[in-house]
């Protein structure tokens, strides 16, 4: 398996080119952000093991460019920042795992090896669907390029709609996963934010997004209605 990594300290990055040559991978280096976002986009890699400290480029610039450009690489971000933001920063804007420095080549391999078995399956950092998009990472929600302001619950609700694009979700599953628990007298309530939804996210634009499918549940449109 080919893997990149992209680490501007030479010396690190030799020794985790050796280390996981060990383990049976095939290496290459970057040592800055604008060569290892070319190799990335080029190079027809398995994986990337990415630093987020990049000179010319951060790693977190590089990650969202590939994402923004539907390359679903499995990226693991190798960084010494290891704070809560960090982390969370890095996996919102796209990354599949995340390491901390210093580290085990081990775990590193393992790591690798479980993000190869997922493969380079779509996982967009911003939700779609047609010109409406929710970003979860920021958490803001655009229609043809107007800002649309949610209550967290009609963010939650968007949310699980779009992961589930195109198709019908029950109302009892809805409230079971954005609601947090499951009490059928309160099938109501999915009803009233549906509603609440469909006044932010369609109504203004002319649009049909948010479906009711009678009997069925709700389904949201995957070109956006």
């Amino acid at each position: 398996m080919r893997v990149l990594v992209v680490e501007d300290e030479q010396r690190l990055a030799a020794a985790v080119r050796r280390g996981l040559q060990a383990e049976g991978f095939a290496v290459d280096l970057a040592h800055n952000g604008p060569d290892g976002l070319h190799l990335a986009r080029e190079g027809g890699y398995d994986a990337v093991v990415l630093d987020l400290m990049l000179p010319g480029l951060s790693g977190y610039r590089v990650c969202q460019q590939l994402r923004a450009e539907e390359n679903w690489v499995p990226i693991l971000i190798l960084s010494a920042k290891d704070g809560e933001y960090d982390l969370a920063d890095g996996l919102d804007l796209g990354a599949d795992d995340y390491l901390t420095k210093p580290f085990s080549y081990v775990v590193l391999a393992a790591r690798l090896r479980a993000l190869l078995r997922r493969g380079a399956a779509p996982r967009p950092a911003v939700l779609q669907a047609g010109d409406l998009s929710l970003d979860p990472g920021t958490r803001q929600v655009r229609r043809a390029g107007t800002e649309i302001s949610l209550t967290p619950r009609e963010f939650a609700l968007l949310e699980y709609l779009l992961r589930r694009a195109g198709q019908v979700v029950s109302k009892a599953t809805l409230l079971e996963h954005v609601w947090d628990s499951f009490d059928t007298t309160e099938l109501n309530a999915v009803e009233v934010y549906a509603g609440y939804l469909r006044r932010k996210i369609d109504v203004p634009f002319g649009r049909a997004a948010l479906q009711t499918v009678r009997g069925a549940g709700y389904r949201l449109a995957a070109d956006g209605g």
